[in-house]
């Protein structure tokens, strides 16, 4: 019995009557790891095209670098964008209750980002250290292809997460009537599928680029900034403007936009300008536009190669007889 007790009270006072809340890795805010593996990829192909630099002579190495820089960026962000937590933000700060069944509470910055594929909520103390403990939380609740929001929220409630956190990721649950799952799951899963297509544009483009007539390039760039535009549409459209509003007390998290959305934008932009210019050269400025892909360099070459023409005069040369004007053969068979 003794032995017992002893253990029993070593349970109830390791962490004062109160497991932790994260026994496990947290994740990442705004960049998770899918995002950081994008953009450790671009930047080690951009780095290997840099290395093919010093070899290029002249304004082409200029051109090259530039080339390869704008494409790199065009599709980094593409495919970015895809996994970013940052496609609408808000936070707000507020007086509000801490923990479920008590009624103390925590001066905090509640943070709501969306995604593509889900939401990160976020809270953190103002200060971080009240109640004696640290209040620097950030969870993320999923609604992608293989993904169950509410088992989410369920192993969420089993944890004990702080009740703002919980309270935000109710309103984005399957049974919440304010029918903001619906809405935003739909709208990330159509964005994401029209940004994937604008990512095929962007790689035929790249292919054709590298062909005789640079032009066919700027229209699939084209075609790339449309299809980026119909995924900003489609997110756009797929979200209205729900009457369920996320209060803390006398204060509302008002959430709009974030920097993925309006870089998206204008990376969009970016390709339709780039296109209309190389389309523009073409029929205004062909040889500034092929001096820029180079495609007229072989041709230089072969005629700086053609013009260097060295003759023996040791070794006899062959005249040729040109036949008379009215010169006829005629071959009769026997």
């Amino acid at each position: 019995m003794g032995g017992g007790s002893a253990v029993f009270c070593s349970r109830m006072t390791l962490f004062d009557g109160v497991f932790p809340f994260y026994p496990q890795s947290r994740k990442p805010f705004v960049f998770d790891v899918d995002s950081i593996i994008v953009i450790i990829v671009f930047l080690v192909i951009a780095f290997s095209f840099l290395l093919i630099l010093p070899g290029i002579r002249g304004r082409a190495r200029l051109y090259w670098l530039l080339r390869v820089i704008l494409s790199l960026f065009i599709g980094a962000v593409i495919v970015a964008v895809q996994f970013t937590s940052d496609w609408e933000s808000g936070q707000v700060t507020a007086n509000t209750p801490y923990k479920s069944f008590s009624s103390a509470q925590v001066r905090a910055e509640i943070g709501l980002h969306i995604g593509l594929s889900g939401i990160n909520v976020t809270l953190v103390g103002k200060p971080v250290d009240q109640l004696n403990e640290t209040i620097n939380y950030n969870e993320h609740f999923p609604w992608w292809f293989g993904t169950d929001y509410d088992q989410e929220f369920n192993e969420a409630l089993e944890r004990g997460l702080p009740n703002p956190i919980l309270y935000v990721a109710e309103k984005f649950s399957v049974s919440s009537p304010c029918d903001l799952h619906a809405q935003y799951r739909i709208a990330g899963h159509y964005a994401s599928a029209t940004l994937w297509v604008a990512f095929c544009a962007w790689l035929v483009s790249n292919v054709l680029f590298s062909m005789p007539v640079p032009a066919y390039g700027g229209y699939m760039l084209l075609v790339t900034g449309a299809f980026m535009i119909f995924g900003l549409l489609s997110f756009f459209t797929g979200r209205h403007d729900s009457l369920c509003r996320i209060h803390f007390g006398t204060a509302t998290l008002h959430y709009d936009f974030g920097a993925s959305f309006w870089l998206t934008l204008a990376t969009g932009l970016l390709c339709f300008l780039i296109g209309a210019l190389i389309i523009l050269l073409h029929w205004v400025r062909p040889a500034l536009l092929n001096a820029f892909f180079d495609l007229c360099e072989d041709e230089e070459e072969d005629k700086a190669l053609l013009g260097e023409v060295y003759i023996n005069p040791y070794i006899p040369q062959i005249k040729t007889i040109s036949s008379p004007p009215n010169f006829r053969l005629t071959v009769k068979n026997t």
